[in-house]
Parts: C-alpha cells; sequence; structure tokens
C-alpha cells in the first residue's frame, strides 16, 4: 500500500492483473480465489475504485470478487476496434470471466453503465448469470408493465452531459485540453451535479482518486462512446439485449439521493424483473451505491446469496 494513503484511496490496496482475449489489455482485480464468483462491473464516469470500499467486505463474505475496468477505463486499454458500447462490454466480461478466468456460473452486480452491462449479460448468456445485483441503472421502458407508473423520465435539467457526449463528443474532448481541465470536468459529476448524496465524497483526496483516471485524454474520449451509442448506429458494435427478465431473480436497490436517474427507478426495475428481490430504498445514498451504502450493498448481497455462500 502507499505511504499515508487511507486504503479507501489507495490505488494499490488490491493487485491489479490483465488479460487480453479480446484484442486489447482487460485490467481487474480478483480477490477471494475459492469463493463464488462475483463481477463488480462499474459505470460512468467511474472506474473500478468505485468499489474499493466493498472488495474486502465481499471476500469476507465468501465471494471471489472480480472488479475490472471496461475497455477505454481506468487501467485498461482503450480497444482498436473503436467500440465501447454496451455489447462489447458485455462480451468483454464474459471472455474474461468465462473463457479466462473458468467461471462457468457467476452473479453479477452493477450500476450506471454498468446496469446496462450485467442486465445484458443476464440475457446473453441466461445459463451462466445465476442471479444479479442491480442499482440506479437504466433500464429499459417496457409500456405495458409501467403503465400508471409516475416517475419514469429522468430529470431533463440534469440531461445536458448525456445529449453532449452522445452529439458532439469530438467537441467537448477538445476543449478538454489538459489533464486537470479533464478530472475537473469528471469531478462535477461527484460533487456539484448532485448524482452523489451531499457529502458522499468530501473528504482529502477523496474526488481526486476517482477522478485521476479520466486525466488521459484517450480514455476520456473513449469514455463516451457508451453515449454515442445510444444516438448513432455506428457506434454500436452490435445489439444490446435489455428488457424484460422472468429469470434471473434479481436484488434491486436504489440510491434515492439520485438526480440523474428516474424518480420511479425502484418501481420500474421491479416491473422488468419478475423475480425481484426488494426493491430496497437506501437512506442518505445517490448514485454511487458501492462508496455511498458499502454495508447496506455488502450484507444485501451476502443475504442474497447466503444458499451460494452456504454451498462453498
Amino acid at each position: 500500500m502507499s505511504d499515508g494513503l487511507h486504503p479507501d484511496i489507495d490505488p494499490t490496496r488490491f493487485a491489479v492483473h490483465t488479460a487480453s482475449p479480446r484484442g486489447f489489455a482487460q485490467a481487474y482485480v480478483r480477490e477471494g480465489m475459492g469463493g463464488v464468483p462475483l463481477l463488480c462491473v462499474h459505470g460512468w464516469p467511474e472506474s473500478k475504485r468505485i468499489f474499493w470500499r466493498v472488495i474486502q467486505p465481499l471476500v469476507a463474505a465468501g465471494f471471489e470478487v472480480i472488479v475490472p475496468d471496461l475497455r477505454g477505463f481506468g487501467d485498461s486499454e482503450v480497444s482498436p476496434d473503436g467500440f465501447h458500447d454496451v455489447a462489447a462490454h458485455s462480451l468483454d466480461l464474459y471472455s474474461l470471466v468465462h473463457d479466462v478466468l473458468g467461471h462457468d456460473k457467476v452473479v453479477v452486480l452493477g450500476g450506471d453503465l454498468g446496469g446496462p452491462v450485467v442486465q445484458d449479460l443476464a440475457l446473453r448468456y441466461p445459463d451462466w448469470v445465476d442471479r444479479m445485483v442491480l442499482f440506479n441503472s437504466p433500464l429499459p421502458y417496457l409500456k405495458d408493465r409501467m403503465a400508471g407508473i409516475e416517475g419514469t423520465r429522468a430529470p431533463r435539467e440534469a440531461a445536458d452531459y448525456f445529449i453532449r457526449q452522445g452529439l458532439d463528443a469530438d467537441g467537448l474532448a477538445a476543449e478538454l485540453v489538459s489533464p486537470e481541465q479533464r478530472r475537473r470536468y469528471i469531478a462535477t459529476f461527484y460533487t456539484s451535479r448532485f448524482w452523489a448524496h451531499p457529502g458522499a465524497f468530501a473528504g482529502d483526496g477523496v474526488v481526486d482518486f476517482h477522478t485521476e483516471p479520466f486525466g488521459d485524454a484517450a480514455h476520456l474520449r473513449a469514455s463516451f462512446g457508451g453515449y454515442e451509442s445510444s444516438f448513432h448506429e455506428s457506434a454500436r458494435s452490435g445489439p444490446t439485449m435489455l428488457g424484460a427478465n422472468d429469470r434471473t431473480p434479481t436484488l434491486v436497490l436504489f440510491g434515492q439521493s439520485d438526480h440523474v436517474l428516474y424518480p420511479a427507478f425502484d418501481r420500474m426495475a421491479a416491473a422488468v424483473f419478475e423475480r425481484h428481490v426488494g426493491p430496497f430504498l437506501l437512506r442518505d445514498c445517490g448514485h454511487f451505491v458501492p462508496w455511498e451504502a458499502p454495508h447496506a450493498l455488502v450484507s444485501g448481497t451476502a443475504a442474497f446469496c447466503s444458499d451460494l455462500l452456504a454451498a462453498r
């Protein structure tokens, strides 16, 4: 570990491995080998570091915790094929965890961009994904199932970043000319944009810890690829599997202080996932559940998977 740094913001706290099953070096943390395989998938603007507070407690609960950086994020390389959409991420993670690490069954956990990725994995590989933990994530809009639910639209006043990153990614990237400017841009999502509960990222070095991976121009630009894929078919490597899921047992958690997601995320998720547990509403927690509510995420996941843990 780095001298003088709190473990929560120490980038060397966990060993980082790499594998290249899909033509680029993908970085990942793997702790607790021999436990129940648990794949934790970060979102935007995050890296594997968003899980720093929950890795060790999850290992202590009996999980083998696998935390990758998605292509173009953190310590992973930018993919040479130019795609950074949900389908590409999903195929990457299956190749890493199934083909390289050798797991025939896995529990998947994610929010934000990681949410559509784990939802895609569950529909694309239904015999591989044993169950899912989902929080603060985009969801498919199912008109019939969601009829009568109020609050199914994300707040319009928070959508400016989405539109700019999706429709003018090159222009935005060109404006952020220095590592400091790029990191200041990312820092707003942890602070002034109110995605998180107020004060969740207070403290010396906390915001710096999470923004540091975005100082690199190529990585920041690549990270906009998920937004571009929402607007442009040419930015999609293939179809995303996002829809009703009546098969996968799903634990739904919702950090209610989130000012970027649908206010009715909990009720919408209950409509999407027939075999849902919860939804459970998290007090004083916003968008970044692994960082803001680590105990709730760990204890909830352990209880949800208690039968799997007991069988090990």
